[in-house]
């Protein structure tokens, strides 16, 4: 089976609304030919949610929360979708505490559905991702969520070709 070397793709989408779902396309018709037989594997993805300029965000008095997902299909009308959606490539979410306003002094993460997490990363066929992205209200600042995938390219064996279509039912 023919891979490549790792190489990295990053995205950002940005949420200036609360409680609204935001998605961005990822296109991979660089990486992904159906026909060639040519598919991506998605080994590791890094997610940050911060404010649009990389710094932590501001809230107001209470607890806050941002969701992500990255998917094969776009969720424009959906919205987030639970973890067993067989679109879902990857999701998570981050939690704040903000005691008093301005940045949070408690947060944690739950990164559950993450390539890294199986034993062979995810692989993908599509030319087109989806990364979508949504908050709560209590952040006073608009969102962004960044990912950084680290991925290669391989030939589709039949092997490969089984173990996606299983994987998609």
């Amino acid at each position: 089976m023919a891979k490549s070397d790792s190489f990295f793709i990053r995205v950002d989408v940005t949420e200036t609304a609360a409680n609204t779902y935001t998605e961005t396309g990822v296109d991979l018709g660089a990486y992904v030919d159906a026909l060639g037989k040519s598919v991506l594997r998605i080994h590791n993805i890094a997610v940050a949610v911060t404010d649009k300029d990389g710094k932590s965000p501001d809230g107001s008095v209470g607890s806050a929360a941002a969701q992500f997902q990255l998917l094969t299909q776009s969720q424009v009308g959906t919205g987030i979708v639970l973890a067993s959606n067989r679109s879902i490539v990857a999701s998570g979410l981050v939690n704040c505490y903000f005691p008093s306003a301005g940045v949070a002094s408690i947060v944690s993460d739950e990164f559950d559905n993450m390539p890294q997490l199986w034993t062979n990363g995810y692989l993908i066929a599509v030319d087109q991702m989806f990364l979508g992205f949504q908050s709560s209200a209590g952040f006073t600042d608009d969102l962004t969520c960044s990912i950084v995938m680290e991925c290669t390219v391989e030939t589709m064996t039949q092997a490969a070709a089984m173990a996606l279509a299983l994987s998609q039912q």
